[in-house]
C-alpha cells in the first residue's frame, strides 16, 4: 500500500475502534454518564441506516465501495466491514466528539445538552460539516471523485441525481451529495439527544 492508503486505513480503524473500546471502560469507571452508551448506539444505527450501508453497497443508483477505491484499500477494509467501521467512527469520534465540544465550549454545562441552544447547535453543525469536508478532500477523495457515484440514502435524499459541485480545492471536489448526510444529521442528532436527556436523564431539582 502507498503511504496515503496506509494513512486512510489507520484513520478508519483508529477512529472506529478507540471509541468502541474506550466508552465501555469509561462508563464502567463512571467517568462518562450512563446515557453516553445509549446515544452512541443510537448514533451508530442512524448513521448505518441513514447512509453508510447504502454508500457501501451502492443500493440505489450508486457504485459499491469496492468499485470506487483501490484494491489495496478493499483488502485492508473489506466491503462487509466498511459500513460497520464507518458507522462506528461516525457515532463515536464524530457524534460524541461533537457533544464533547459543546460541553467544553459552554463551560461544561449540561443544560445545553438537555435544551435546544442555537449556539450549541452551531458548534455541532460546524463540526459535522467541517470534519466531513476534511474527509472528502483528504481521506476519501479518490472514492468520491467525479465519475464515482454514491447511492441514494434515507439521509441523502438528493441522491446522485442532484449533486452539484460546491467547490474545488487542489483538483479535489466537494459535492452536495457528500455533505447532505451530515447537514441533516446535525439537527436530527442534537434534537434527539436533547429530547432523550430531558425525558430520561433530567437534572435533579434542588429544593429546600
Amino acid at each position: 500500500m502507498t503511504p496515503e492508503q496506509i494513512r486512510v486505513v489507520t484513520v478508519v480503524y483508529v477512529s472506529a475502534i478507540v471509541p468502541l473500546v474506550a466508552i465501555p471502560i469509561l462508563h464502567r469507571k463512571r467517568i462518562v454518564p450512563a446515557w453516553v452508551p445509549v446515544v452512541y448506539l443510537a448514533a451508530f444505527a442512524t448513521c448505518a441506516l441513514g447512509w453508510e450501508l447504502w454508500f457501501t453497497y451502492g443500493w440505489v443508483g450508486g457504485d459499491p465501495v469496492d468499485l470506487r477505491r483501490a484494491a489495496a484499500l478493499s483488502r485492508a477494509i473489506p466491503i462487509h466491514a466498511n459500513w460497520i467501521l464507518n458507522s462506528l467512527a461516525d457515532a463515536g469520534s464524530i457524534c460524541l466528539g461533537g457533544l464533547l465540544l459543546i460541553w467544553l465550549g459552554f463551560g461544561r454545562r449540561g443544560d445545553v445538552l438537555r435544551e435546544w441552544h442555537w449556539g450549541a447547535f452551531a458548534i455541532l453543525l460546524l463540526w459535522f460539516l467541517g470534519q466531513n469536508v476534511f474527509v472528502e478532500m483528504f481521506l476519501y477523495h479518490d472514492q468520491l471523485a467525479e465519475g464515482k457515484h454514491l447511492s441514494w440514502a434515507p439521509l441523502v435524499p438528493t441522491g446522485p441525481w442532484l449533486n452539484p459541485t460546491l467547490f474545488e480545492f487542489r483538483d479535489r471536489t466537494i459535492t452536495l451529495q457528500g455533505q447532505v448526510s451530515w447537514l441533516l444529521m446535525a439537527p436530527l442528532f442534537y434534537a434527539g439527544v436533547t429530547t432523550y436527556l430531558r425525558r430520561r436523564h433530567p437534572v435533579p431539582s434542588r429544593t429546600g
